[in-house]
C-alpha cells in the first residue's frame, strides 16, 4: 500500500535529521491496488444483491433443502460464484461450507439447526507467513418478527450489501497473490445472535491462527437517512473498540498509566482503513467512530473482539431504518421493507473499494515490528525507542516511527529510519508513538505502540 501519512503543521515540531535515514519508501498509490479497486463493479454488485433477494427469504431458520428459496439455497449459489471465482484464479481460492450445529437457546433459536458460514480462502504465497486477514458480511435476513422464518426477507442492504461486497472483494482479489492468508466468508446467524463469527472466531482462536485484522461489512450500501432525510455517498463509518475487551488486569493497569485507551489495535485498524482510503478513494472519506457498534449495538466483528482479536465494522453514514428488520409493506405512503431499490449500487461500489484498498494495503506489507519500547531509565526531553524485527515475510525495507499530540486523532508526522531504534528529539510525555514496518514499495504494516523499558 503506499501509506500516506497527513503532515499536519504544529508549532512545537521540530526540524529532524536521522543518522540511519536513508531514501523514503515511495507514497505514491500502488498501481496494482489502484487496478483492483477500479475493477471493483457497481453493476456486479448491484446482481448478485438482487439474485439474493430472489430466495424470498435467507432467515436462518427458513428452508435448507429447496433449490430456489430459503438460507440453504442462497448459502449453496454463494458457494457456486466462488467456485467460479477459483476457476478463475487457477484453482488458488479454496471453498467450503463450514457448518456446525447451534442448539435451541430460549430466544432466538428454538429448534437444533444446522447453521453454516460460506468460505473462500486464499492461502499466501510463503508457507511460512502465517498471518491471516478475514472480511466478512452475513447472509441471512429477517423481518419484523425476528422468528418469522417464512415471510419473504429481502435483506438486500442488511446485509444482501455485505455479502455481496465480500463476493466482489474475492473475484477482483483472488486474481492476485500476496504473501500470506485472506479469508473471505459470507456468515450465517447474525439476526439470531452472532453465530456464524461466533463459530468462527473460535475456530480461530482452537487453531492459533494469527489473525491481523477482520474487517466487518454490514449495512454499507444505502446513501440516503431517514430521519431525518440526508443524502451523503461520500462517507463511510468504521466502528472500533477503544479498550480491549479481554484486557487483563496487568494491560488495564499499564493502559491507566499509558493514558492509550484511544490506541487499541482496532482503533489502529481503523486508523488504517482511513488513511488508505484518502489515497485509493480521494472524494470518499471514512469516518472513524470511537465506539465498539452503533449506540447499545453490536455485530459480527465483536465475538472476534471478545477474543481479543482486531476487528472493526463498516457501516454507511446514515441508515434508513424503515428499510431495515422490516415487514414488506406501506404506511402513510412510504414503503417499508428492504429491497433492492434502496442499495445505491454505486455508493456499495466505492465502499467496497475502502475494503479492498485496506485488506490488500496490509496483505502487501511487511509484518508489524515486534517488542517496541519506550526507554524510561532516563529524566529526558527526547524519545528513544527500540524494536526487533519481525520474524515473519521478508525482512522491512525500514520502519517509519509515527508521532501525534495526545490529542490528535490521527498521526501527524512520521520519520523513515532503517535501525531498529530511533532517538527523537520530542518529548515522550506530550506525544504518542508507533512504529510500523514499510517495505521497498512503501506498504506499510499496522501500527505497534511501545511498551515502557528500563
Amino acid at each position: 500500500m503506499k501509506l500516506f501519512h497527513l503532515l499536519l503543521p504544529v508549532s512545537v515540531f521540530l526540524p529532524l535529521t536521522l543518522a540511519a535515514q536513508t531514501a523514503t519508501p515511495p507514497t505514491t498509490p500502488d498501481p496494482l491496488i489502484l487496478k483492483m479497486v477500479g475493477e471493483v463493479s457497481a453493476k456486479n454488485l448491484e446482481a448478485d444483491i438482487r439474485k439474493l433477494v430472489s430466495f424470498g427469504t435467507r432467515h436462518t431458520l427458513s428452508d435448507t433443502k429447496s433449490k430456489k428459496r430459503g438460507i440453504g439455497a442462497s448459502r449453496r449459489w454463494v458457494e457456486e460464484e466462488f467456485k467460479k471465482y477459483s476457476k478463475a484464479s487457477g484453482g488458488r481460492l479454496q471453498v467450503t461450507q463450514d457448518t456446525f450445529t447451534i442448539k435451541p437457546d430460549g430466544r432466538r433459536i428454538n429448534q437444533p439447526v444446522l447453521m453454516a458460514n460460506v468460505m473462500a480462502t486464499l492461502p499466501g504465497t510463503d508457507p511460512t507467513d502465517t498471518r491471516v486477514i478475514i472480511v466478512s458480511g452475513h447472509i441471512d435476513s429477517r423481518v419484523s418478527d425476528v422468528m418469522n422464518a417464512t415471510a419473504d426477507a429481502p435483506g438486500a442492504n442488511d446485509d444482501g450489501s455485505g455479502t455481496v461486497a465480500v463476493m466482489e472483494l474475492a473475484r477482483v482479489m483472488s486474481k492476485e497473490k500476496y504473501p500470506f492468508t485472506l479469508v473471505f466468508v459470507a456468515v450465517q446467524g447474525e439476526e439470531q445472535g452472532l453465530y456464524g463469527s461466533t463459530h468462527l472466531a473460535q475456530r480461530a482462536k482452537k487453531e492459533g491462527w494469527n489473525l491481523i485484522a477482520m474487517l466487518n461489512n454490514d449495512i454499507v450500501g444505502n446513501s440516503t437517512g431517514h430521519d431525518p432525510e440526508i443524502k451523503d455517498a461520500t462517507h463511510l463509518r468504521v466502528f472500533s473498540e477503544g479498550v480491549p475487551a479481554n484486557e487483563t488486569p496487568e494491560q488495564a493497569k499499564l493502559r491507566r498509566t499509558l493514558s492509550n485507551e484511544n490506541d487499541s489495535p482496532s482503533r489502529g485498524l481503523a486508523r488504517y482503513a482511513q488513511t488508505v482510503a484518502k489515497q485509493y478513494l480521494p472524494e470518499h472519506e471514512v469516518v472513524l467512530e470511537y465506539r465498539p457498534d452503533r449506540f447499545l449495538r453490536g455485530g459480527d466483528h465483536t465475538p472476534f473482539n471478545q477474543l481479543g482479536f482486531t476487528a472493526v465494522r463498516f457501516t454507511e453514514m446514515n441508515e434508513d431504518f424503515t428499510h431495515q428488520h422490516q415487514d414488506l409493506r406501506t404506511e402513510n405512503g412510504r414503503a417499508y421493507g428492504d429491497t433492492p431499490e434502496g442499495v445505491d449500487y454505486e455508493y456499495l461500489r466505492k465502499n467496497t473499494g475502502v475494503n479492498l484498498s485496506t485488506m490488500a494495503s496490509l496483505a502487501l506489507a511487511p509484518a508489524a515490528p515486534e517488542n517496541v519500547g519506550v526507554l524510561t531509565a532516563d529524566l529526558t526531553n527526547r524519545t528513544q525507542l527500540k524494536w526487533d524485527a519481525p520474524k515473519l515475510g521478508e525482512r522491512p525495507a525500514g520502519y517509519y516511527v509515527l508521532m501525534r499530540e495526545t490529542s490528535a486523532p490521527q498521526w501527524q508526522k512520521n520519520f523513515f529510519v532503517t535501525d531498529t531504534k530511533a532517538d527523537l528529539p520530542y518529548s515522550k510525555d506530550n506525544f504518542i508513538f508507533g512504529v510500523v514496518s514499510v517495505d521497498a514499495e512503501g506498504h506499510e504494516s499496522l501500527p505497534v505502540l511501545p511498551n515502557p523499558v528500563r
